[in-house]
């Protein structure tokens, strides 16, 4: 577990291992939200770049037998 210290101005340095699992690169954008008393980053990708990322996902769904 890595921590960081917040700056006078409120800037926190992300840690290197933290950056290189989720593939940040500098400019990139993140989401800040604050969560059940912490604050989450979430990296804002392009809706491009998602494409396939669901392959392979079962997309069967049982149906109940009053359903159609």
């Amino acid at each position: 577990m890595d921590v960081v210290t917040v700056s006078p101005k409120f800037q926190v340095v992300i840690p290197l291992a933290v950056r290189e699992s989720l593939g940040l690169e500098p400019g990139q954008k993140v989401q800040a939200l604050a969560y059940d008393n912490r604050i989450e980053f979430i990296p804002v990708r392009a809706l491009k770049s998602m494409r396939g990322f669901l392959h392979g996902i079962d997309t069967t769904v049982r149906l109940d037998r009053d359903r159609v």
